[in-house]
């Protein structure tokens, strides 16, 4: 991969636009694309785009771009080679071209035909994937949560601003409709003063044993897995999935299912920037491999606000009628908000307005689609993705150093606490850094 080579080339090519743009790095709103950056599209041209790991959300990504007329999916990338042809010959079928086959993500960010990238690998490739097509210049829809670390989300932010990109986070409920029409009613002040939101995270996953260390199957490039994280062995129970159960490469469940309604609780609260977090967690059920917790509670302390986040993930039954959801507490009053829609009881318990919900991920999608072509703003963009991540990788540092955390949001960094400061960042392997400066 030539980096350095291409990194100059649009550095150079920016003349000066990008230093002006880097120092505003976690601005509210993303700098408008120069033509130099990137591939300049005609009015009716298709948007070529790549999908970056492939074998389970990035399926959807796939097939979902290739359900757009004006976009053709131009290659599917993932280092197990087994997962590619199958999904390659359904979208063959579907548009009459079938995609490249590439196992390096690296070939996808260095193809200069391709606009942008969709990135569903482990959370440990998504900053650097990230970055680098950034520097590439091409525009990114990046999975949940954005980054591993607090320090991955802050360098997106400014490579998206540097590189005037646009870039998606997975957080499809910004495209929902029920949800903005959610965020009107609280707004609307109905419910008096909204002082609480609670994010509920209750459903049974499954045991997924102890396994032992092994040789990797012949036709994945494990090496390229592991990316950035530290040389292991590889281990079933730490690749397909189960990955996210390892603080290696995932995020727990807070991370992974909780910070969908992590981020529409913090959206619709009206906060940004905690000043502490206390938390609590361990695995109470689960007896395998997994090393995140099974039940987590995490307080994030706004100025006169609360978010509570609640996970129980071996629950046979949901709680308020959502297995993922968020409750909103008005002073006259709660709103009870997920996917399927909402409910709303004021004092008493007296049952008020209730509207349904509706499809997100095909709506969010386009939206992203809609943004590559007009360099608008996309719903989720990449600095409201990092401040939800944020919460996240908060309530983990929490849970595992066990104490309240006073957050210097504007450092990013705890108040005289070593341990958990040593949480905000991680090592990287050699020639797989995510850059201190971008």
């Amino acid at each position: 991969m030539r980096k350095i080579d291409r990194r100059r080339f649009i550095t150079t090519s920016m003349q000066g636009t990008a230093g002006l743009a880097a120092s505003v790095a976690l601005a509210s709103s993303p700098v408008a694309a120069p033509a130099i950056l990137g591939r300049a599209l005609g009015a009716n041209e298709r948007v070529r785009i790549a999908t970056i790991g492939v074998r389970g959300r990035g399926r959807n990504h796939a097939e979902s771009f290739a359900s757009f007329d004006d976009v053709e999916v131009a290659a599917i990338c993932d280092v197990d080679r087994r997962v590619m042809p199958e999904l390659a010959g359904r979208i063959a079928t579907r548009r009459g071209t079938q995609p490249r086959l590439v196992s390096d993500l690296r070939r996808v960010i260095d193809d200069a035909s391709i606009d942008a990238v969709s990135i569903a690998t482990p959370d440990h490739w998504h900053a650097l994937a990230t970055i680098w097509a950034c520097q590439a210049g091409k525009d990114v829809y990046v999975e949940k949560p954005c980054s591993h670390t607090i320090g991955e989300g802050r360098r997106m932010v400014e490579a998206a601003r540097k590189y005037a990109r646009i870039v998606q986070h997975g957080t499809q409920s910004r495209s929902g409709e029920v949800f903005h029409r959610a965020k009107a009613y609280l707004d609307s002040g109905k419910l008096g003063k909204v002082l609480v939101a609670k994010v509920i995270n209750s459903q049974l996953r499954a045991d997924i044993g102890k396994q032992s260390d092994c040789e990797p199957p012949a036709d994945v490039d494990y090496d390229l897995w592991l990316g950035p994280a530290p040389k292991r062995a590889f281990n079933p129970n730490r690749f397909h999935y189960n990955w996210h159960w390892c603080w290696d490469y995932g995020t727990g469940d807070l991370g992974n299912d909780g910070v969908h309604a992590v981020d529409y609780a913090r959206w619709l609260l009206g906060v940004e920037d905690p000043i502490a977090v206390s938390a609590s967690g361990a695995k109470l059920h689960f007896d395998d491999d997994q090393e995140t917790p099974d039940t987590q509670h995490v307080t994030f302390e706004f100025a006169g606000k609360h978010l509570v986040y609640e996970m129980r993930i071996w629950s046979p039954y949901n709680e308020h009628g959502m297995e993922n959801g968020a409750i909103f507490y008005g002073e006259d009053g709660c709103l009870e908000l997920s996917p399927h829609g909402f409910r709303v009881f004021g004092r008493g318990n007296e049952a008020g307005p209730t509207e349904p919900g509706g499809a997100r991920g095909e709506a969010h999608f386009r939206n992203f689609i809609d943004c590559v072509r007009s360099r608008e703003t996309p719903n989720a963009e990449i600095r409201e993705g990092h401040l939800s991540s944020r919460l996240a990788h908060l309530g983990n540092i929490a849970t595992r150093v066990g104490r309240r955390l006073r957050f210097d949001a504007e450092r990013e960094e705890f108040a005289g606490d070593d341990d958990a400061n040593r949480l905000l960042k991680r090592e990287y392997r050699k020639g797989f850094e995510v850059p201190d400066t971008v």
